[in-house]
């Protein structure tokens, strides 16, 4: 096993541009605190952006103000995957928006898009509520990336309406919207080999005619995953990992 991809993985604004870096904030407090990690331990430090940096622990300085000091051991650069896959999620209540993003950028998602689907339960308005719900995407998807070691953090957008995903598909190489009554296969389209795939996961009642005309007209196909009927939080994760084999993405 590589170890580059069993070490922790820490999220900071920039990566150092010298051999030695500071780990500090709540990054820091989390590594010296939470983690509990000590000198001669290895980490590594992301931009987010594909860029990311083996360290050496030389000192952890505990405390309310905790850091970690490091040695930068090895640089590296991930490309971004192509195509880029931008998941278009419906807004889910509970928990389970915030389930379908962690699976998704587990799963490798490239940009997660809230839409608010007439059918969905969850409304987000646009003033504080609204504000904090999508804040709480945008932190799972940071937490899930770390988790799953990705140099690559998904960006969480603005959410949009269906007129606005509709325009998000048009522009797309290829629009797939998720349709457990769809004639055709995921397995039976040819996929795109660069630019942005979309793909759309309805709400929990299922997309309306309406929405499903919209977005045909858009140029989306609706596609169907398998015989069985998914979540609309584990619906993305599962279509991610399809088509991480059938474009090449895991390859």
């Amino acid at each position: 096993m590589n170890t580059e991809s069993t070490l922790p993985v820490f999220l900071v604004d920039e990566l150092p541009a010298g051999p030695r870096a500071v780990l500090d904030g709540e990054e820091g407090r989390h590594a010296a605190t939470v983690r509990r990690m000590r000198a001669g331990e290895r980490l590594t430090l992301t931009d987010g952006a594909g860029s990311a940096a083996e360290c050496v622990i030389e000192a952890v300085r505990p405390g309310r103000d905790a850091a970690v000091d490091l040695l930068v051991e090895q640089r590296r650069h991930e490309p971004p995957p192509r195509p880029r896959v931008v998941v278009a999620q419906a807004l889910a209540k509970g928990d389970r928006g915030e389930l379908a993003v962690e699976l998704a950028t587990e799963a490798g998602a490239d940009a997660v898009l809230p839409w608010r689907a007439a059918r969905s339960v969850a409304r987000w308005d646009d003033g504080p509520r609204g504000a904090k719900a999508l804040a709480r995407w945008r932190s799972t998807a940071r937490a899930a990336a770390k988790q799953a070691r990705r140099a690559w953090v998904p960006a969480v957008l603005e959410p949009v309406g269906t007129a606005g995903l509709a325009a998000v598909a048009k522009e797309s190489a290829l629009a797939l919207v998720l349709d457990a009554a769809a004639a055709r296969g995921l397995a039976e389209l040819t996929l795109p080999d660069d630019g942005d795939l979309l793909l759309v996961v309805g709400p929990e009642g299922g997309i309306t005619g309406d929405e499903l005309d919209a977005l045909t007209g858009a140029g989306a196909i609706p596609v169907r995953l398998g015989p069985t009927v998914l979540r609309t939080s584990t619906a993305a994760a599962v279509a991610l990992g399809a088509l991480g084999v059938l474009t090449g993405r895991w390859s």
